[in-house]
């Protein structure tokens, strides 16, 4: 057996369970955006066998952040979230089934704006956390054994903008007022 083809999954496993809640839900959004640009590139190219595989891969992985999500910590931001994945996933769907540029870049933009979104998160609860040497504490409905669980955003300001004209179209998906609890 080839052990070069096993070292990257080593990793990605290593990675995986020593990241953070909040990187860990960072590396979902990061997935979703590579499969998406994967699916993008393969509907460019009129494969529609890997543009397929791709999105359906993208949508796996916008499931799985809507099943993360803990409404226990604020039952109204995970009402919104699951408006917004909701939507994103519609766009995916669209996207796969009717080879639709427009709507897979649309899911594209919504996933890109959240993964920048977190990684303010990120920025911001280490900052709160001081950079200290201490175990920092999860961010309000994040726990180690359940490594998505979102319960926090933070965003204000131009870059928040994008998301309610986006989410319009869907009637469930309210603009969204998301806040960091500290």
């Amino acid at each position: 057996m080839n052990q070069s083809g096993s070292r990257p999954q080593e990793y990605l496993r290593s990675a995986v369970l020593t990241a953070s809640p909040e990187q860990l839900q960072l590396m979902l959004y990061d997935g979703a955006i590579r499969f998406a640009l994967q699916g993008l590139d393969a509907l460019k190219a009129a494969d529609r066998e890997a543009a397929f595989n791709a999105l359906d891969r993208a949508q796996q992985i916008v499931i799985e952040l809507t099943n993360g999500l803990n409404r226990s910590a604020n039952p109204e931001l995970a009402d919104q979230m699951v408006a917004l994945h909701n939507f994103i996933f519609r766009r995916l769907v669209k996207a796969n089934v009717d080879a639709d540029l427009g709507a897979l870049e649309e899911a594209l933009r919504i996933l890109r704006h959240q993964r920048e979104t977190w990684q303010l998160v990120i920025e911001r609860v280490s900052a709160l956390r001081g950079g200290g040497g201490a175990e920092p504490a999860p961010v309000a409905g994040t726990t180690r054994s359940s490594p998505s669980r979102l319960v926090a955003g933070a965003v204000s300001g131009p870059a928040a903008r994008d998301i309610p004209t986006a989410a319009q179209e869907h009637e469930s998906a309210p603009g969204l007022g998301l806040h960091l609890e500290a």
